[in-house]
């Protein structure tokens, strides 16, 4: 147990602000855990938990502790007739267990590849691309309860999991530490490929037969030719999240918008590209300093360099007064702001 004080965060979160925490401290084991929390003069400390740091926005320095969360570990814990279920610890990289999994010939995770962050954060975000979810692969997780100091289990209908959405965003907003998740994969895969992108990239292929080692080929090729690399330009990935709206509505904003793009959902709502409305407004490529807007994806928020938190949310804050004011849509942040 090594709790340090005064650090920086910037190695810690994939935008690369440079914010510090008062407290700050690692942890592979649930013992571990146990210890730093019990330590004293931390016990009524305000809790922050990371994971790969992929989804949060600094705009402060932290007060209390932070937690980065070393957890390790992935294992086959069972398997019936139809299904594998392999649990994979909370701090594992997402992608390395993605491919993991491939490598081991179980699929079902291929279209989530190079989604950065940890496992851990994948059911609080039910994090989701190309026509997946993390609710549509899982099984069960394991949290840590803060204030009751013990390990709870909960199952799909205890995450109510929405677009982005769990209890623990909400419902249980830090009132648990994820410790592991565990997942169920079909022992005969039902490929995904509906979306235009991969069909495309997969055509170009050439394969011979399909595989989730080929669609996780395709999907990493489309996303690195699209999104850019945080080790080398800071960002979080979509900033935004892509907006629900009326059908009705909809309807009428196609009259005037004829390009606008949409998804039918249930309930007679419809799902816009946040990307299309915010490229639309002018903002893609846009630059102020060292915050900006990716030339090549217009929902993603970038830190060229120095750029503090409070620049980058001020960004955010403009694209969303431009499309309210052009489309009549509010966006909402995907990325916590701290």
């Amino acid at each position: 147990m090594n709790i340090r004080r005064n650090i920086s965060l910037r190695p810690y979160n994939t935008f690369g602000i440079d914010a510090s925490a008062e407290f700050f401290s690692g942890f592979g084991s649930l013992q571990e855990l146990e210890e730093i929390l019990q330590t004293p003069g931390l016990q009524n400390k305000q809790l922050l938990v990371l994971g790969g740091g992929s989804n949060i926005l600094f705009t402060q320095n932290v007060e209390g502790l932070v937690l980065k969360n070393e957890l390790k570990g992935i294992e086959l814990v069972r398997e019936d007739e139809s299904h594998y279920f392999i649990q994979a610890a909370a701090g594992e990289n997402w992608h390395r267990f993605v491919m993991h999994c491939i490598e081991n010939n179980y699929a079902g995770l291929e279209n989530l590849s190079l989604i950065p962050g940890c496992v851990g954060a994948s059911p609080m975000q039910n994090i989701g691309a190309y026509g997946i979810e993390i609710k549509d692969v899982f099984a069960s997780l394991q949290a840590y309860h803060i204030r009751d100091k013990s390990v709870v289990e909960f199952n799909l209908d205890d995450c109510a999991f929405g677009y982005r959405e769990s209890v623990f965003k909400r419902k249980y907003k830090g009132q648990f530490i994820i410790l592991g998740v565990t997942y169920k994969l079909p022992k005969k895969p039902v490929f995904n490929t509906s979306y235009g992108a991969i069909e495309q990239q997969l055509e170009a292929m050439h394969l011979q037969q399909l595989t989730a080692k080929a669609i996780a080929e395709a999907v990493i090729y489309i996303r690195s030719s699209k999104l850019p690399d945080p080790a080398v330009t800071g960002n979080a990935g979509s900033f935004f999240k892509n907006p629900e709206i009326p059908t009705q509505q909809f309807i009428q904003l196609q009259q005037n918008f004829p390009g606008i793009v949409g998804y039918p959902m249930a309930a007679q709502t419809t799902k816009l590209a946040a990307g299309w409305l915010i490229e639309q407004c002018g903002w893609k490529g846009y630059r102020q300093g060292d915050a900006g807007v990716h030339a090549s994806q217009a929902l993603v928020l970038v830190n060229y360099g120095h750029a503090t938190g409070a620049e980058i949310l001020q960004l955010s804050a403009k694209i969303i007064e431009t499309v309210q004011q052009k489309f009549g849509v509010t966006l909402e942040r995907e990325v916590n702001i701290l």
